[in-house]
Parts: C-alpha cells; sequence; structure tokens
C-alpha cells in the first residue's frame, strides 16, 4: 500500500505542475493540430521529463541550486528564445500566415525537434519545478519508495503528453477556419512574451540582490 501511495503521490505531483498553459504545451498542441511529428514530439517531451525527474529525485537539485551562474545563463537564452518564438507567432497572425491543416503544411522534424527542446532545455522553470521541487518532495519519502515515486512522476509526464499531442485533432474542426489559427498565434505570441519578460525580470530581479 505504500508503494501505491508513492507512486500516486509522484503522479499527483508531476501532473500537477505539467498541465498547465506553458510554451511546452502550447507548442506540442500546436504540432497535435496539424498532425506533424507528433510521436517524435510526445516521445522527446516525456523522456526529457523523465531524465529531469530522475535527475531530481537522485539529487541533482542541490547542484543546480548551487551553480548561481548556471541558472543565470538558461534564464537568458530562455528568455531570448522565447521573445523570438513569440515574435514570429505574432507575425503570422498579423500577415494572416498563420497555418491552416494541410497536408505537407509546416517544419520538419529537424526544426520541431530543435524548437521543442529548447522549450524544454531552455526554460529555467523546468529546473526549478522538475528538478529542485520533484527532488525535495521525493527526500521525503523513505529511500525504498523513491523509485516508485519517481515512476509515477514519469508516467503522468508520458500520459499527458500523449493526451495532448494525439487528442489535438479532436480541436481540428474548430482549426479548419484560418481566425482560429491566428487567434492561437495571438495567444502563443502573447504568452511567450510575457513568459520572456518574466525571466529577464527574475533575473535582473536577483542579480540586483547578490549586488546588495
Amino acid at each position: 500500500m505504500s508503494f501505491l501511495l508513492s507512486f500516486s503521490a509522484g503522479f499527483a505531483l508531476s501532473a500537477s505542475l505539467i498541465i498547465a498553459i506553458g510554451a511546452q504545451n502550447l507548442f506540442v498542441l500546436r504540432q497535435g493540430l496539424k498532425c506533424q511529428h507528433v510521436g517524435a514530439i510526445v516521445l522527446f517531451c516525456a523522456v526529457s521529463d523523465a531524465v529531469l525527474i530522475i535527475a531530481g529525485v537522485n539529487g541533482m537539485g542541490a547542484l543546480v541550486s548551487a551553480l548561481p551562474v548556471l541558472s543565470m545563463g538558461f534564464t537568458l537564452a530562455g528568455a531570448a528564445f522565447l521573445g523570438w518564438y513569440g515574435v514570429q507567432s505574432l507575425r503570422r497572425a498579423v500577415r494572416h500566415d498563420s497555418m491552416s491543416i494541410v497536408a505537407g503544411q509546416g517544419v520538419s522534424l529537424r526544426q520541431a525537434l530543435a524548437a521543442v527542446a529548447a522549450f524544454t532545455w531552455l526554460n529555467p522553470h523546468v529546473y526549478l519545478d522538475t528538478v529542485l521541487l520533484m527532488g525535495a518532495a521525493a527526500m521525503a519519502q523513505p529511500p525504498s519508495a523513491r523509485p516508485v515515486f519517481a515512476a509515477g512522476a514519469v508516467s503522468a509526464s508520458f500520459l499527458w503528453f500523449a493526451a495532448l499531442g494525439y487528442g489535438a485533432r479532436l480541436l481540428q474542426p474548430i482549426f479548419a477556419r484560418p481566425r482560429a489559427w491566428q487567434s492561437l498565434d495571438v495567444v502563443m505570441g502573447g504568452i511567450m512574451l510575457m513568459l520572456s519578460m518574466s525571466l529577464l525580470w527574475s533575473s535582473f530581479f536577483h542579480h540586483c540582490l547578490t549586488q546588495e
């Protein structure tokens, strides 16, 4: 029974962290709507989460928190990428360039994986949430139950990304209209620019604190 509770605790915590509107989820949703490279993107996101979760459970959070320069580098790189992608999304919407669901349209597999890799690994929040928070929660578990806790967290990640990527096609009738794609691009652009500014502000605030 204790192992079942540990699995459930890991599953619930992981689900609460990843089921939120963010840059990565919006990109997975967009590719799912286009039915392009869904399997590869879902697998990349889930495996990346699994690597981060296992790293957190095994104590990597202490290393991340002990290297503020590394954290600052990820923050600035993530802010730059999110700002660039946000501007591109808004440009598509303004120029009526938003994609419709047409076979053969979209990005290549390499471009899609490069984008989702940036959304995943250049996001400093993923290290705070998945590595530090997950690691701290795992430490509250008995040592023998920590692998089960991690298994629950990883299961939630695989289930979520599969549901988001493959379930997005259910919304295709709505996105058969170009205006719906424009609206999605506006939402994506706005959220990513806000995330970019938030990262820059947190970086500036942290720098000011360290200078005092």
